[in-house]
């Protein structure tokens, strides 16, 4: 009997790794065709908070849902891009469990393409959650009040910030022993840092302990931002103090990620 052995080829060049990469990111942006939850999650989701939150508390804060619901929209696409970093953990980690990493390490393919690819697919439903989001709340009489490049600059922001702190969501995903448990951990994360910021109200009607902590957060820093690009106010600040943020989260997180995912793989 004469053994068959297959030898698996060396190093993956970057044409091959960049073709690997797409083909996965693909992979996931299909699942959405045959999970339509996943597309009930990334269309009526955002929808559904952005008419509780205009007509429930927007009389209340603002005096008026118009005047709210032009303050509130920014914060509302900056709440929905970090919450949306839940799902690349949620999805890295149901792969892992249900063995899709054991399949794919047994083919010829770059080590980086599963996770690469998963967060360019969602780096698309980012985007399409935006001009959701945005369209939505023209509808219901939000206005741009800044321009067109102001706009494209609040969607490359937002995406560059979701992408950077997605790699702590990366690592939670990687580390958690179920997808539930990584929904309750970067639940409780996300929630914190997103309603103790300036992103849905004012600051300045925060107690001083807590002001004093939104004044550092960089969820306030990134409404602030959005905000400014969209219907005008400071930009420089606190898009700046947003990417400072953002390659924190990188130094920190990306290397402790990669090292975790490279025992799965």
């Amino acid at each position: 009997m004469t053994a068959i052995t297959a030898t698996l080829p060396g190093r993956v060049g970057p044409g091959a790794t960049l073709r690997q990469t797409m083909t996965l990111a693909w992979r996931s942006l299909v699942q959405i065709k045959h999970n339509p939850w996943e597309l009930l999650d990334l269309s009526i989701q955002p929808i559904m908070f952005l008419l509780l939150f205009t007509y429930v508390f927007g009389g209340a804060i603002s005096g008026s849902t118009g005047d709210y619901l032009q303050f509130a929209l920014p914060g509302l696409l900056v709440q929905n891009a970090l919450f949306y970093t839940l799902s690349t953990a949620i999805g890295l980690n149901t792969d892992i469990t249900k063995g899709v990493f054991d399949r794919l390490r047994s083919l010829p393919i770059a080590r980086t393409a599963p996770l690469s690819g998963r967060i360019i697919a969602d780096t698309f439903k980012q985007v399409w959650a935006f001009a959701l989001l945005v369209g939505f709340g023209m509808v219901l009489g939000f206005r741009v009040t800044t321009s067109v490049a102001g706009l494209l600059g609040a969607l490359a922001l937002l995406v560059v910030v979701a992408l950077a702190m997605s790699w702590m969501s990366v690592l939670i995903g990687l580390k958690a022993s179920s997808p539930e448990k990584v929904q309750m951990i970067s639940f409780s994360t996300m929630m914190p840092l997103t309603f103790t910021s300036s992103a849905l109200v004012p600051a300045d009607t925060f107690p001083g302990w807590l002001k004093a902590w939104s004044d550092v957060n960089p969820v306030t820093y990134l409404a602030d931002a959005i905000r400014g690009l969209l219907i005008g106010g400071e930009i420089a600040w606190p898009t700046v103090v947003s990417l400072l943020w953002s390659a924190g989260f990188v130094v920190v997180f990306a290397p402790l990620a990669i090292r975790v995912f490279r025992s799965h793989v």
